[in-house]
């Protein structure tokens, strides 16, 4: 096994990395990384982003929104967590999670944590939850990565995210801490971050696991990966499936409903309706947010490019465009 130390906590820059190692300049083992980020939330490949993450929050909290390459849920991530990277030609061809986790929990016993895999993709400790996993294939080869939640803000994560209602009623700080844990709170004698990381790697490489130290080339590529690949509007919002979403404001001058039809970030078809008014027909309005990205400030320069300062009693382009994407 081949341990690789990233030396970023960028997620576009470790996304890259993994992304190079797999499909660019494949190493002859088994591929191993452990790192951690900045706070992000990382999307899974076929989800919407509107749908799982509460973006104002996120904007206003300089948390990063990030698509993974691989399937599965949102996940938060902070300084407070740890993420694993497996990388190696893919031996079977069906999604094998056990094969990966299995070192891990390994890992965290030696510690004196009772960690457990609980069959699907998920790693836990008295049965809540302490990892997420997910896979991709590329090129014959494989990426398994999960992540680790140490000691990681649990309140900031439950705010950014907006979350199935069936796995957490509310938003609200005791709801998840039904539902999750961190490994720092379970461990016998108190361990930081890093003592935390070198255990863990020290465990997985063993005495036989070797390194490699990232080149100047290398690094050069993995940026322009990053930036290409996982740091763009395109790859985050314009990668997801298409979407219907109905959004509701209520200003001074009345309520206003917008329903759109997004697909690839961008506002394909809209309509609007509600108790305002206007001098200008519903259809203007439409059409003014027809083929923008769904983003705020582009939904606002596009209504304020097509209505007409005025034209609708009381409301504003930029009142519209807050209810419109939140």
């Amino acid at each position: 096994m081949i341990y690789i130390e990233t030396g970023s906590t960028d997620v576009c820059y470790n996304f890259g990395l993994e992304y190079y190692f797999t499909a660019e300049k494949p190493l002859p083992d088994t591929v191993f990384l452990f790192w951690r980020t900045t706070p992000t939330l990382m999307v899974g490949r076929y989800q919407n982003v509107p749908e799982e993450v509460d973006k104002a929050y996120a904007d206003a909290h300089r948390i990063r929104i990030v698509r993974r390459m691989s399937g599965g849920g949102t996940i938060y991530t902070d300084l407070g967590g740890w993420q694993f990277t497996f990388i190696e030609d893919a031996r079977e061809e069906d999604i094998q999670f056990q094969r990966y986790i299995a070192p891990v929990v390994d890992a965290l016993r030696e510690l004196g944590v009772e960690a457990a895999f609980n069959g699907r993709n998920d790693l836990t400790i008295g049965g809540k939850k302490i990892s997420g996993n997910a896979q991709y294939r590329l090129g014959g080869r494989v990426v398994h990565h999960g992540s680790l939640l140490f000691d990681t803000d649990l309140e900031q994560m439950a705010a950014a995210t907006t979350v199935d209602r069936y796995k957490i009623q509310s938003k609200s700080i005791k709801s998840v801490r039904e539902r999750v844990t961190n490994i720092a709170w379970h461990l016998p004698a108190p361990m930081d971050a890093e003592d935390f990381k070198s255990h863990v790697t020290r465990r997985i490489l063993g005495p036989e696991g070797k390194t490699y130290q990232i080149t100047p080339e290398d690094d050069r590529r993995i940026r322009e990966i990053g930036r290409e690949r996982f740091a763009s509007w395109e790859s985050t919002y314009g990668q997801g499936p298409g979407f219907n979403i109905q959004r509701v404001g209520r200003f001074a001058g009345g309520s206003m409903t917008f329903l759109l039809d997004v697909k690839k970030g961008v506002i394909r078809e809209a309509a609007v309706s509600g108790d305002f008014f206007s001098t200008l027909d519903g259809s203007v309005i439409s059409q003014g947010l027809t083929g923008c990205r769904y983003e705020r400030s582009a939904v606002r320069d596009a209504l304020e490019r097509t209505v007409v300062s005025g034209a609708i009693y009381r409301v504003s382009a930029e009142e519209m465009a807050q209810a419109i994407v939140d």
